[in-house]
């Protein structure tokens, strides 16, 4: 795995299309591609790798920042985790969790979360066997302020 770099753009706005078009979303691409150009450009937003697999680009991660009261200081935001679908189930998504994980303890990073569909059992099950567990006195509330990126 690396760390994605502006030259990377048009590279993850292609892994992204993918990935919402399994979800039977239409990417916005120029939408996307600010978004990743933001976060590349800006660590302070968060960081984006690319998943590799024998030299070829075969997923993508996505981690966005924010300052959390409750923890005393910035928690990150699993935003987007990609494996293209001819290299799933072979240990890369775990892979990366644990890479990233590894890199958010070294950088003081407070907490992970992530937003998973409750009917993506392979998505929960990653999440889960990487140590992510249920927040039991919480529930995502939502008050969008403009359109989805996607529409």
């Amino acid at each position: 795995m690396r760390k994605a770099n502006p030259e990377d753009v048009p590279l993850l706005v292609d892994l992204m299309a993918e990935f919402y078009a399994e979800g039977g979303y239409e990417l916005n691409r120029a939408v996307a591609a600010a978004a990743f150009s933001a976060v590349i450009g800006d660590r302070r937003l968060g960081y984006v790798w690319i998943i590799q697999s024998q030299g070829q680009d075969v997923g993508h991660v996505v981690f966005t920042l924010r300052y959390a009261m409750e923890y005393g200081g910035i928690i990150a935001c699993l935003d987007d985790l990609y494996v293209k679908q001819p290299w799933r189930n072979q240990g890369y998504a775990t892979a990366a969790l644990k890479e990233t994980q590894q890199f958010c303890q070294r950088a003081g990073i407070r907490a992970l979360t992530v937003e998973v569909g409750h009917s993506n059992g392979p998505a929960q099950s990653a999440y889960r066997k990487a140590g992510f567990t249920e927040a039991p006195d919480r529930q995502l509330l939502v008050l969008p302020l403009a359109a989805p990126a996607h529409l």
